[in-house]
């Protein structure tokens, strides 16, 4: 009987992952928000970890950067999902809105997620699709000539997304690869979307985490995130985070070449955990910016079941 289980998983995955790799060949990613808080919102960036944590998560992402440069990014999500007991399938949906400048882009993704159990871990295959409405106002420019045609149109249209990830878990520790965003879109002058193939430009996700127990009190969680893209150089997230007593966290982090940052996280009940963030600069913008400030809220339904251990699951992902 086992034996036939386990033949029946490998053959889902097999099937996922060349499904996965063929769509990754037909379509291009686009850009995508990124927060420094993303280890506890996983599902920003990996699909495969829909329901990884067993209840109804709902997530609150918002980020503020550059503090005191004009038309600075700012990026706001909420996330839901969810796994039902008993059930391989995880499910997600994911709203979001982010602004730079006289750009503006939001939308919905839906997320969906297979786990198969193995003996001591799970390994995870998700997909997401959605669809983000892309605004540019460019009558709001002020140029040097006036009237110059190409600032006379603004432009306002609708785009699909798609995007495909695994996880692989176990109770101390998990690594995910991912490509979010696997389609390149624009809008044309005619106001409607192009869908192109230009696989140079994927934009790839690893990450990874552990945890080390240093005793009853206190937990270690190091992880990263390496992100890569063609024509640009490869941007990684070191970051480390100490966990006292189940209920609060500091933590560091490291991105190569644009910030350092400094993370607090509360457990506040079983159901409740508030975090924030806040990025020193020390790119070129360090001379204009006073840091990014991002904040954090998740909820957590039915987690107080078993006296809310459920919640503060020793994986803290």
């Amino acid at each position: 009987m086992k034996t036939a289980v386990l033949r029946g998983n490998v053959v889902r995955v097999m099937g996922l992952i060349t499904f996965m790799l063929v769509v990754s060949n037909l379509v291009v990613a686009q850009q995508k928000p990124m927060f420094s808080q993303y280890m506890f919102n996983m599902l920003n960036i990996n699909p495969a970890y829909a329901g990884n944590r067993n209840v109804l998560s709902v997530a609150a992402l918002y980020r503020n950067q550059w503090v005191g440069i004009e038309g600075a990014p700012k990026t706001g999500s909420l996330s839901i999902d969810s796994r039902r007991e008993n059930s391989n399938v995880g499910l997600g949906l994911q709203f979001y809105d982010d602004q730079i400048g006289i750009e503006r882009t939001s939308g919905a993704n839906a997320f969906y997620a297979y786990h198969i159990p193995f003996e001591k871990s799970t390994l995870s295959l998700g997909i997401n699709a959605g669809i983000l409405n892309y605004t540019a106002n460019y009558t709001r420019v002020t140029t040097i000539q006036p009237g110059d045609p190409s600032f006379a149109k603004n432009i306002n249209g609708w785009l699909p997304t798609f995007g495909a990830g695994l996880l692989y878990s176990r109770e101390k520790w998990y690594m995910g690869f991912s490509v979010p965003d696997m389609l390149k879109t624009k809008i044309n002058e005619a106001g409607r979307a192009d869908v192109s193939s230009s696989a140079p430009f994927l934009h790839f996700f690893a990450t990874g985490g552990v945890i080390i127990k240093a005793s009853e009190q206190v937990s270690f969680k190091p992880s990263f995130l390496v992100k890569a893209v063609g024509g640009a150089p490869v941007q990684l997230d070191a970051n480390a985070n100490v966990w006292f007593s189940n209920v609060f966290s500091l933590g560091v982090s490291y991105r190569t070449g644009d910030a350092v940052v400094g993370m607090a996280e509360l457990q506040a009940t079983p159901q409740i955990r508030i975090g924030y963030g806040y990025d020193h600069t020390i790119s070129g913008l360090s001379a204009y910016a006073r840091g990014t400030h991002e904040l954090m809220l998740r909820f957590e339904f039915g987690s107080s079941k078993n006296g809310g251990e459920q919640a503060l699951s020793p994986r803290y992902y």
